[in-house]
């Protein structure tokens, strides 16, 4: 997929709500694409939409002295990083570090990467909150190191982010993630196409129902007009 093609769906699911989205996937019968409803946006106002960029990570017991770290480029996260995508983390059960931060925000944005979603912790919520056009979805924040006690493994390669209906939901590279102020979703690229044009139609149905109940409608009659209020 071009950066292009990536901007004109970007431009399209950004005018959507995450609520209208699951909506859509429920119908096509994806229910369970929904990650955990703690993993929310630092700000409320954050918003992201675009192709995953996948990391697998794993802990590193500080107790074991004969522990051999795995072996692993840092930088070759940069090298993956491509125009409109998300950066997509699961720290494999690691919840009290931070496995983000401000100068991870800025390398990755500065690569073209849209935000990061993390089924875990980012540190520096103060600096990240000041990097403009960047969106920033966690568990939780924490002011504790992540080196020696997690680290990435494996990067573009099948994860599983703890879900809301299940108890976790597969994240392949290139499957679109969408996150507002409700939460995060996955729509598995194979049903992008379909998944947006319904959602826009939605999106279309929902806004002229705003328009009717400024104007003073009734919700009966909003729900006779559009089919839903």
């Amino acid at each position: 997929m071009t950066y292009n093609e990536i901007k004109t769906i970007q431009t399209k699911l950004l005018k959507s709500q995450s609520a209208d989205l699951y909506d859509v996937l429920d119908k096509m019968g994806y229910p369970n694409q929904c990650l955990d409803i703690n993993i929310l946006p630092l700000r409320d106002d954050m918003k992201i939409a675009g192709p995953a960029m996948t990391i697998l990570g794993t802990r590193e017991p500080l107790e074991e002295k004969e522990f051999i770290r795995p072996e692993f480029d840092n930088w070759a996260l940069f090298d993956k990083i491509y125009q409109g995508c998300v950066v997509v983390i699961n720290s494999e059960k690691e919840d009290c570090t931070g496995h983000w931060g401000e100068m991870m925000s800025y390398g990755a944005r500065n690569a073209g990467a849209e935000g990061v979603v993390i089924d875990g912790g980012t540190r520096d919520k103060t600096g990240i909150l000041n990097i403009e056009n960047w969106g920033c979805f966690s568990r939780y924040t924490s002011p504790v190191e992540s080196n020696r006690r997690w680290r990435p493994r494996e990067i573009m390669c099948p994860i599983y982010m703890t879900g809301t209906l299940t108890k976790s939901v597969r994240v392949n590279p290139g499957d679109w993630i969408f996150g507002d102020n409700d939460g995060v979703i996955v729509m598995p690229i194979e049903l992008l196409d379909e998944a947006v044009e319904k959602v826009v139609e939605l999106t279309k149905k929902e806004e002229a129902s705003r328009k009717d109940f400024a104007k003073g409608l009734s919700i009966q009659e909003v729900f006779d007009r559009h089919g839903r209020a």
